[in-house]
């Protein structure tokens, strides 16, 4: 459910240090929001801080949220734990193929825009002629 921002109270978290939200609200502004935040029924964030911080220095007026009703203090510090605890983060060579993939997709070499481009013509010629035989 959408959730206005200016609703959301944000009382003693574990998490500190915020990082580089910066960056996030960068992906939030590209990708949209992936996860939902996750909120109490009285509208107390459990998890999701820095996904809210970044929205609102993007200037979002609302955020998509999961209620969680009544979780108590304890659930609540579970589930704020739980929810950053087994995050992996990639490794560096698997980053670095992640990267060097897109590239190769936004840059393709002659022989794969080569490829593509009778890939295209055969789809299109394909398409054409089942029409055709729609007909």
């Amino acid at each position: 459910m959408k959730v206005k921002l200016s609703d959301i109270k944000v009382r003693n978290r574990i998490r500190k240090d915020l990082g580089n939200i910066e960056a996030l609200s960068d992906s939030l502004n590209r990708h949209g929001l992936f996860s939902p935040i996750l909120i109490t029924s009285d509208y107390r964030l459990i998890a999701g801080e820095r996904r809210l911080e970044a929205a609102k220095r993007l200037g979002w007026k609302s955020i998509e949220a999961k209620v969680i009703d009544d979780p108590g203090e304890i659930k609540s510090l579970e589930l704020e734990i739980e929810e950053n605890i087994f995050r992996k983060p990639f490794t560096e060579a698997e980053l670095n193929e992640g990267y060097e993939r897109i590239h190769r997709l936004k840059n393709p070499s002659l022989k794969q825009r080569i490829a593509n481009f009778f890939k295209r013509i055969f789809a299109f010629l394909f398409r054409r002629r089942k029409k055709q035989n729609d007909l």
